[in-house]
This record gives structure tokens, sequence and C-alpha cells, in this order.
């Protein structure tokens, strides 16, 4: 079916491979395999789908690398599955496109909790800059953002973000000057109300600073004299206070 939910697994090891169907298949997705690198990026481009699984450990590329070459044409969720426990793997592996991960072995339950946390969440349907007529437009500092169309247009020129990345945008943009910490923000990436006081591991907010640290590149921020991505130190991100009209 046209409307169907499409998954891609990236995975080597066939165990797993087949377990993260099995969860996929279940969860309602149209799933589809591959057991490289260059293979999983082949079938992203062709199959446009809307979460991927991608083991870093690949043989033939490494997961990072999959991972950008992915997002150069695909805004599809990408949860990063790893054997390795090391912080830094997993921040790189975020900052190579990653929206999400999980550290092997890992609970088929929790795979698909945060898989339906991700589907929850609005994909894009517009690659346009121009608005629909009626559409709510945010606008900040040079910044125009539609949550209709998905779209972040700075001074005239389009940003290519991720859905998470565009995700925690809006929430800012939406909050204004009213700070969120990255409990709040990592709450607003499962779909949950800010206040539901739903646990939120350090690994989930440390995501969240990784995300944000993308973000500020992709605007071209400054930590120092933010035009829009505020930090409040212990406390979370708001926007930065608008630009004096003239």
């Amino acid at each position: 079916m046209s409307d169907a939910r499409v998954g891609l697994v990236i995975e080597d090891d066939q165990d797993i491979r087949e377990l993260i169907r099995s969860v996929l298949s279940q969860a309602g997705f149209d799933v589809h395999v591959a057991a490289t690198g260059s293979a999983g990026v082949d079938s992203a481009r062709q199959l446009d789908p809307d979460v991927i699984t991608l083991d870093l450990g690949l043989p033939d590329i490494d997961g990072f690398e999959v991972a950008r070459r992915i997002r150069k044409s695909s805004d599809a969720y990408i949860i990063m599955l790893t054997a390795r426990t090391e912080e830094l793997d997993t921040l790189m592996g975020l900052e190579a496109g990653g929206d999400d991960y999980l550290t092997k072995p890992f609970r088929p339950r929790e795979l698909r909790a945060r898989v339906e946390a991700m589907m929850r969440r609005p994909r894009s349907s517009s690659n346009s800059t121009d608005s629909a007529p009626g559409e709510s437009v945010l606008r900040h500092n040079g910044l125009d953002l539609s949550a209709a169309s998905r779209s972040a247009v700075v001074d005239g020129v389009e940003l290519r973000l991720t859905r998470t990345e565009f995700d925690l945008l809006l929430a800012l943009m939406e909050s204004g000057r009213v700070v969120r910490s990255k409990a709040d923000l990592a709450r607003r990436l499962r779909n949950e109300p800010y206040d539901v006081g739903s646990y939120v591991s350090d690994s989930d907010e440390r995501a969240v600073e990784v995300h944000m640290g993308n973000l500020r590149k992709k605007l071209g921020d400054s930590t120092q004299s933010p035009r829009w991505l505020e930090t409040v130190r212990g406390v979370g991100y708001r926007l930065a206070p608008a630009a004096p009209t003239r």
C-alpha cells in the first residue's frame, strides 16, 4: 500500500537483523533489510523509509559515514544501534545525523517504544520554502519557521534540518523567551507534554545537547552572541532576544 510505513534495517548480524525486522513488522511497518552500509545507502535512496535502524559496526562502511550519506537524500528517523559503550561514539552518531541510539544488547520493547514515539511526530510534507495560504509562520530575527510545510528559512535560504533538529527548533520558537530544560525538550521529542514528569535519562539529555549543537552549526549561530538559540546555564535553552527594529 502506498501509505504503508516503511522501515529499513541496516545490520550485518542476521539474528539481530531478523529480531529488528520482527519488531518493526509487529509495529505495522513494511520492513526492508540491508546487510552492508553501501546496500543500506542505496535502499534508503530508493525506498524513502520513515524509520531506519543503523548498526554502527558494519563490515564495509562504518555507520557514521552511512548516516552522513543517507542524510544527503533522506529525512528518515535514524536510530543508531551500537555495541560500543563509549559516550564519544554515541555523540559522533548523533552528530552524523542520527536521531536516537540504543546500545546492544537492547530490549525489543524499548526499540518499539522509541520508534512509536518518533512516529507520533509529523513528517515533512513539503520541500517548498513558500508558505501555503493561511499558513502560520513563526518569525524571529530573520528566521522563518513553518510547522505545516516543515521548512526553516534564514535570510531567504532554506536550512536542511533533520526532523529532530526541526522539532527542537519549533519547540523553542513556540516557547519564545520561556526557558525549556533538556528534560522538557527530550519529552517534546517523545511527543509528551512538558510537565508530565516522565523519566528522562542522562543519555536522553545529552542527546538533546548534541542535537542543539548541530542545530547551532546549521544556523550559523554563536554561543557567545546568539541570534536565535540562547543557553541558560544550569537550566536549559530559550530564544535569544528579538533584534531591535529600525
